[in-house]
């Protein structure tokens, strides 16, 4: 279980990393006006370093959205396991790629309600076992997530609001695999000081 919930760290980690690095380094590229994508476009000289982060990413949020089935009550994980997918699609599809820009769209589109919804799904099981704080504070990540991803596809500086949106999701997401990394034993075991309790799922096992 530790080794599932570190995706969740790992993953996000990578990812801002790299888009923080490439994106400074790269000249032309400006993070404020350009999307994260454009760093793995075809015939980037960031491409290969920008989808390896997609993909370890996508990879992560797979792992994550298996601890979280395991750890927490609803469909939470499934919107985790969408985020990984769509992540991973995304690195298929590069912009400029083999498949059109279209493919690379949609799967960037189905990522992002995926990762707000992530959240927003968590927050239900959380108040139910009593962590208000939790609860409230993952219906303000999705609330200002959605809010700052959907900037990013209506006006200037979307690279900016992206990224700010991304990021808000992302640190959510790290909280979370913290606590669970933090909240099982070595053999896998959930101790008592945790926040997060096993599930019904995990219960009933």
């Amino acid at each position: 279980m530790r080794v599932l919930a570190l995706g969740g760290v790992i993953g996000p980690v990578v990812f801002i990393a790299t888009w923080a690095l490439a994106g400074s380094t790269r000249a032309g590229y400006s993070p404020a006006d350009d999307a994260i994508s454009d760093l793995a476009a075809g015939g980037a000289s960031t491409r290969v370093a920008m989808t390896i982060a997609f993909v370890v990413y996508g990879l992560g949020m797979v792992a994550f959205a298996f601890a979280l089935r395991e750890t927490l009550d609803g469909t939470a994980w499934v919107a985790a396991l969408i985020t990984g997918i769509a992540t991973i699609g995304v690195a298929m599809t590069p912009l400029g790629g083999w498949s059109g820009d279209g493919a690379h769209a949609a799967f960037a589109g189905l990522g992002y309600v995926s990762i707000v919804a992530l959240p927003l799904l968590a927050a239900g099981p959380f108040g139910a076992r009593g962590a208000r704080r939790a609860a409230l504070a993952s219906r303000a990540v999705a609330l200002v997530g959605a809010a700052c991803l959907l900037a990013s596809t209506l006006g200037p500086a979307h690279g900016l609001w992206q990224r700010l949106g991304l990021t808000v999701a992302d640190a959510w997401i790290v909280a979370v695999a913290l606590v669970l990394v933090c909240a099982t034993t070595p053999d896998g075991n959930h101790s008592n000081a945790t926040t997060v309790p096993p599930s019904s799922r995990s219960r009933q096992a």
